[in-house]
């Protein structure tokens, strides 16, 4: 890949809470190189040509064009990008591949499909199959020749997937595993030919398995009747007595957790980056809408209200698509460093997506509910037509409401941000008792009156306070715990609010650091207008954080210590007040006239 950037002094996954980022340091859609302008073409080219204007037939599973579909995904390298030339994959660096989720993101329910293979259905055995199941199984994978499923959810277990009950046996002569048992909600059942599968050997050991849908004894349910997503297959899976051989052991016996957990990383960056492209579209429909209805005499995009609404979906979706490309290069620096200590492609893939779980779930978390503001104010600029079915903003609305539930809930992935927070802490990965016991020591001094300088000085004092309230609140939290005055795993609102605190604080920094790495290059729109959606971002997540700071407050701390932390609170939370209302009319404005999203 040329002009590739690789930067050295990245940082490490959750490091943006205690340490400043450059611009350099980030990647952002404006500077595409020719390659990956080239393959954004052909990812768009095939979603016009291939899936536009067969999603009537897509939403009706018609038999067999989804294996089709995937099959010409396969012969236009769309399903190898991720995966190491020697299995035939394309070999292309993250930032390319994050090109071709965010294109593929308005691909509906085929994002679905086309996600679960490559994702969850692949990267399994890329990360921990040995030589000879990779060469068995991958390059048939990437062609399309095969396609795969995921097979973890069962009735008992979802969000606690390791209390799976099905059950794995050893023969006598070791020769097969006879694996019986139940499994859910799993996507591409209907056709895939391997089903990554887990279960519990001997009744304890939870342990992957690859499985080959000719073994005798699988079988599936009907399929289900889904809220949205209606064009992707999904089934129940059930297997009695099915006998897998020895090999198609996945990974180490006993370990199936590391296969399903670090499979989802990437599965949550991937699905994050979808719900950005899909974003797109829907602003694209809803601009176009308020462009051409007329109420009272004029286009209703000309009304507050309409475009109060067109200028949040955009700001939302700005701030996620810069958080996401940002983690794009922070994973793509990773992988090039453990390749170069030697590391295989994918270990060096593995060890990036590991790096940045709590990115990864911070993507997965913002894009989906990016992608339900914008379809519900989809709807809601549509008026009555968007609530028929007759017309595609009732689609949108439908497939948008999983986003929030597989990959692992948006709940699950904030606990699971702060949980791998707290153990990088503990491990002496990253440094955050330092940093807390500094703002501490802050809180008993006199405030500084400085004033800002330089440009954007508000925006960086702003981000320098919201760190210092997230570990404010944290190591107060962390403190409590250590004196056994608080158990966090029984306060996850507590983990909630600090979950949403680092998301704004990262997606704060992420468009900053976008939108000054644009002052040196091609803007598509006036630099005040890229102002205007950073400022109205900076406000409202000031509000966001200096509440969410608050609540987990006054839950845990009481008397002097509490009046000291609101104090500290009100030191911090000191963003400007901004003009939302003629802001957002600045960005509404911008999208109005290019009839959707014009940004990047």
């Amino acid at each position: 890949m040329e002009d590739t950037l690789i930067h050295t002094d990245v940082l490490r996954g959750g490091e943006f809470l205690i340490r400043e980022s450059a611009p350099g340091d980030t990647f952002i859609p404006e500077e595409l190189n020719e390659e990956q302008r080239m393959v954004k073409q052909m990812a768009e080219d095939f979603l016009k040509n291939e899936i536009v204007p067969n999603r009537p037939r897509i939403e009706k599973q018609e038999p067999g064009l989804s294996v089709a579909l995937l099959e010409k995904a396969g012969e236009l390298g769309l399903l190898g990008a991720h995966m190491p030339a020697q299995y035939g994959g394309t070999e292309l660096d993250t930032n390319t591949n994050t090109v071709i989720a965010d294109i593929l993101g308005p691909c509906g329910s085929f994002s679905t499909s086309i996600a679960a293979h490559t994702g969850i259905g692949m990267l399994p055995i890329l990360y921990f199959g040995t030589e000879e199941q990779k060469e068995k199984y991958l390059p048939r994978l990437i062609s399309g020749e095969l396609k795969a499923a995921y097979c973890l959810t069962e009735p008992g277990s979802g969000s606690d997937a390791l209390n799976a009950k099905t059950r794995a046996d050893l023969s006598a002569d070791g020769s097969h595993y006879l694996i019986s048992g139940q499994k859910m909600w799993i996507t591409n059942a209907g056709f895939a030919d391997i089903f990554i599968a887990f279960a519990k050997i001997g009744g304890d050991k939870f342990t992957g398995f690859i499985v080959e849908r000719n073994t005798p004894g699988i079988t599936l349910g009907e399929e289900e009747d889904k809220l949205g997503i209606k064009g992707s297959s999904t089934r129940q899976v059930f297997f009695e007595n099915a006998k897998v051989p020895a090999e198609n052991v996945l990974g180490e016996i006993g370990k199936g957790h590391l296969i399903a957990f670090n499979a989802l990383n990437i599965g949550r960056y991937k699905l994050g980056v979808m719900c950005i492209g899909g974003n797109k579209e829907v602003i694209n429909m809803a601009a176009r809408y308020a462009n051409e209805r007329i109420q009272f005499g004029k286009p209703i995009g000309s009304f507050g209200a309409i475009q109060y609404k067109l200028a949040e979906m955009a700001i939302r979706n700005f701030a996620a698509e810069s958080a996401a490309y940002r983690t794009s290069q922070l994973m793509q620096d990773k992988k090039a460093a453990a390749e170069a200590e030697g590391k295989s492609f994918g270990q060096a893939t593995l060890e990036a997506a590991e790096e940045y779980a709590i990115e990864c779930s911070i993507l997965k978390i913002q894009g989906s509910e990016a992608t339900d503001y914008c379809v519900d104010e989809n709807v809601q600029i549509h008026g009555g037509i968007g609530f028929s079915e007759e017309y595609p903003a009732a689609r949108a609305y439908r497939d948008s409401r999983i986003n929030r539930i597989y990959e692992g809930t948006n709940e699950i992935n904030r606990m699971l941000m702060v949980d791998q927070l707290f153990k990088r802490a503990l491990k002496g990965q990253l440094d955050i008792v330092g940093p807390a016991w500094a703002v501490q020591k802050e809180l008993a001094s006199m405030p500084s009156f400085e004033k800002t300088e330089g440009e954007y000085g508000e925006e960086h004092k702003a981000l320098a306070d919201f760190r210092k309230i997230i570990l404010m609140v944290a190591g107060g939290a962390a403190k409590m715990q250590m004196d056994g005055k608080l158990n966090l795993k029984e306060e996850q609102e507590i983990l909630m609010n600090c979950a949403d605190m680092m998301i704004d604080l990262f997606s704060a920094e992420s468009m900053l650091l976008r939108i000054q790495k644009l002052g040196g290059l091609p803007k598509e729109q006036p630099r005040e207008v890229y102002d205007a959606m950073l400022q109205v971002y900076f406000h409202d997540a000031s509000a966001r954080i200096a509440k969410n700071a608050t609540d987990a407050l006054v839950s845990f701390a009481e008397g002097d210590l509490l009046k000291t932390f609101l104090m500290g609170l009100k030191r911090f939370a000191k963003y400007p007040p901004v003009n939302v209302k003629e802001k957002r009319r600045l960005v509404a404005d911008a999208v109005l006239k290019a009839n959707g999203w014009c940004f990047g």
